[in-house]
């Protein structure tokens, strides 16, 4: 069966290996989704094991529709009874983007008339609506004209793992943390410092993937799991298979200048069972004076939108400071809204990943910070992600280049293009040459056919008999006069 799931911008390609190491067929990242093939398991599965999805959608029926009318119409055509029965509850969200439908909750309202005229024409009664734990849950997804209703085998979005406890102000997106970890690579081969950890997400998520633990086991419900067909043993031997899940030899390391925060962290730590893994201490980022060898950085510092800084760019400054001095050797990943942050860390980075933090658009970037120079960087057999290998053509090359596009020109037909295809600096010298030899010389052909007129403001005719020029708009004046 065709699936789709859900997921934030720039993780479509994480998501797309995620479901491929699952085992699903034809899988097709798209914009903030990817759409694959699968049997019922593999719909258990990338619920429970997806790290990286929001939603995974099960389409029904796609149609067009041109205006809410035909929307009605079309939806109120399908076999409703074969999924809900008139006694259940169901709920609708929507996605629409489309000139046609501008208001998604009259999308909502129309899908939902249509579904209880349904049941009402043919059974005298119709299925309630409920807005949480509904028995199903659809989403109607347009786009222009082409509709898609899909039922919702999630429920509560997959970031809502089922750990988290407690939170702080401004806390990062499960979903996110994890697509984050998985785009800088970490795999649990080596230490993770998150020196801004706030409620503990990064730390998380990252022991998580460090000893494969599939976030769905913290779940207490999926949608599915209300449908007709729903195969329980199926999910519990999803549940209670182990095989995958390895050890992590190495530490995370977590602090924040915040006791609130550490403890609020630490409640979340205990509570997807990974405290043995993970080292928290409140201790600010200045303080930071060593690092544990071996190490991975990643953090998502205060943007100043929720969180309230002083001064932004002595903050951000700092950053780059410690990164440049303490973390020698680690590859350092920031995620940051504005460029001003980044460019006030005075570092380049080696990589940059547009990515969405809730509304805001942001840049996830990694600094390689080289301990030692650049060259024993590479003498080493190391580089930079997304580096090019290929030697760049050397002046040499590029000079004969030049030459080989120069030579291919149509030769100059005239005196004329043989003169203006001169160089520049060519040209003008033999123009000084000329100047200094005089004016006593045979002018050249392209100087005969090239003449320059300096242009006057009057014509010798309105030069009067005391050298008097008469201005035409006034002459023009006196000539009306009469």
């Amino acid at each position: 069966m065709q699936l789709v799931a859900k997921t934030f911008k720039g993780l479509e390609d994480v998501l797309a290996e995620e479901l491929r190491q699952l085992g699903a067929g034809n899988v097709t990242p798209g914009t903030r989704m990817v759409s694959f093939t699968g049997d019922k398991r593999m719909l258990y599965k990338a619920n429970f094991c997806c790290r990286t999805a929001l939603k995974i959608l099960k389409p029904i029926v796609s149609f067009k529709a041109r205006d809410t009318d035909e929307l009605y119409e079309e939806a109120k055509r399908f076999e409703w009874d074969t999924l809900l029965g008139a006694d259940e509850t169901f709920a609708i969200d929507s996605t629409v983007n489309s000139e046609e439908f501008r208001h998604s909750k009259f999308v909502v309202y129309r899908v939902k008339d249509a579904i209880a005229d349904y049941y009402m024409e043919k059974y005298g009664r119709r299925p309630s609506i409920r807005l949480v734990g509904a028995d199903m849950q659809l989403n109607v997804h347009i786009y222009n004209n082409e509709v898609t209703i899909s039922l919702d085998s999630s429920g509560e979005s997959l970031y809502k793992r089922g750990y988290r406890v407690d939170q702080t102000e401004a806390p990062i997106n499960e979903v996110l943390a994890a697509g984050l970890l998985l785009k800088a690579g970490w795999d649990g081969s080596q230490n993770l410092v998150d020196p801004m950890c706030g409620s503990g997400t990064f730390l998380i998520e990252a022991a998580l993937i460090a000893t494969n633990t599939y976030p769905g086991i913290f779940r207490k419900s999926f949608a599915f799991e209300r449908w007709k067909d729903f195969e329980p043993e199926m999910l519990d031997e999803i549940y209670n298979d182990d095989s995958q899940e390895r050890t992590f030899d190495y530490k995370i390391y977590g602090s924040d200048i915040s006791l609130k925060a550490i403890g609020i962290a630490t409640r979340n730590v205990k509570s997807a069972g990974v405290a043995k893994y993970v080292d928290l201490k409140v201790m600010p980022f200045e303080d930071y004076t060593e690092a544990p060898a071996n190490g991975m950085l990643i953090t998502n510092p205060p943007y100043g939108e929720r969180l309230s800084l002083d001064d932004v760019d002595a903050f951000y400054d700092m950053i780059g400071s410690k990164l440049k001095n303490v973390f020698k050797g680690y590859h350092a990943w920031i995620i940051a809204h504005k460029p001003e942050h980044f460019n006030a860390i005075g570092l380049k980075p080696s990589t940059k990943l547009e990515v969405n933090n809730g509304a805001l658009d942001c840049e996830f970037r990694e600094y390689v910070m080289f301990d030692g120079t650049f060259a024993e960087f590479r003498k080493q057999g190391r580089t930079i992600k997304g580096e090019k290998k290929e030697r760049k053509a050397d002046s040499g090359e590029r000079r004969a280049e030049r030459g080989r596009r120069r030579d291919r020109r149509e030769p100059p037909r005239n005196a004329l293009e043989r003169e203006y295809r001169k160089p520049f600096g060519e040209r003008f010298k033999n123009k000084e040459r000329r100047d200094e030899r005089g004016e006593d010389r045979e002018p050249s052909k392209a100087e005969r056919f090239v003449r320059f007129r300096q242009p006057r403001l009057y014509s010798e005719e309105e030069v009067n008999r005391k050298g008097e020029v008469t201005m035409r708009h006034r002459h023009k004046k006196e000539t009306s006069e009469d």
